[in-house]
């Protein structure tokens, strides 16, 4: 009897010693993936409208761009690579183009930020009358139609949408005016304009090395490199900061739960971003 419980007790042991290190290798397969390959990440706003919706679900590339202290994941507001954080540079590090649309820690309060990237180092960047001038050019602006949606709380903090003109009431259409914007290496892509805002006109900013500047395409409803660090904005965001770019949204959820399926929209599964 007493050989049978050893045996029995013995048997326990090892299975639950089998589930512990399964569990922990899990967890380091997913670290690693995490930390070297991709990163997941939920759309909180509605600053990169209409290419990025609230609710999207995506996977950065952390690849693309190589790796520094951004690459490590948070625990909570505690970065793993904290004390690599003073460090220049980046291992296996390629530049990012004008486009990308890249996710980076901000170079203060260091959260993650997801906007397209406008000007890279040596350009010289602002914006007149709501209309993007890089190096001197003028953007090619192209009008595309009005961009539609439900005045509707949006996400799990409920924000509502910003419309053109009126507000209207909850539930009603509110509008934008929807435009194909041409960067200087020929990428398009959407951007949205609500009416005139006080981002509509800024300084010449100088982007300096090894730095980049990033803008919203929801052009009068996004916090970025158009503003000052010390008002509140982004200001140029350093090599070093860049987590990844994101390519592709994997799911996309209109509900206050990302987990909530029934109101995943089912147009935007895998879909490619521009």
């Amino acid at each position: 009897m007493a050989n049978r419980t050893s045996r029995s007790s013995e048997k326990e042991s090892g299975w639950l010693w089998e589930s512990a290190k399964t569990i922990v290798y899990a967890l380091l397969i997913a670290g690693v993936i995490r930390t070297v390959f991709f990163q997941p990440f939920w759309i909180p706003s509605g600053s990169m409208k209409p290419t990025l919706l609230v609710g999207d679900f995506l996977f950065v590339n952390k690849m693309a761009y190589g790796y520094s202290w951004a690459s490590c994941p948070n625990l909570g507001s505690f970065n793993l690579c904290w004390f690599a954080r003073d460090l220049d540079g980046r291992i296996l590090g390629d530049e990012p183009e004008p486009g990308d649309i890249i996710v980076f820690k901000h170079p203060v309060d260091g959260r993650d930020f997801i906007k397209r990237l406008i000007g890279v180092p040596g350009d010289k960047v602002k914006m007149s009358d709501g209309r993007l001038i890089i190096n001197d050019v003028e953007l090619h602006l192209e009008p595309n139609g009005v961009f539609k949606e439900l005045r509707a709380p949006q996400g799990p903090v409920g924000n509502l949408p910003r419309c053109k003109g009126v507000s209207g009431i909850d539930g009603s259409v509110c509008e934008k005016d929807l435009y194909e914007e041409t960067l200087p290496n020929g990428v398009r892509h959407a951007v949205l304009d609500i009416g005139h805002s006080y981002s509509d006109n800024t300084p010449v900013y100088h982007v300096p090395d090894n730095h980049y500047l990033f803008v919203g395409d929801n052009r009068d409803n996004s916090q970025d490199g158009r503003f000052p660090q010390n008002v509140g904005g982004v200001g140029f965001v350093p090599f070093e900061n860049l987590i990844g770019r994101a390519d592709r949204v994997i799911f996309s959820s209109a509900g206050s739960w990302i987990l909530a399926f029934w109101s995943w929209r089912s147009d935007r599964y895998f879909k490619r971003l521009e």
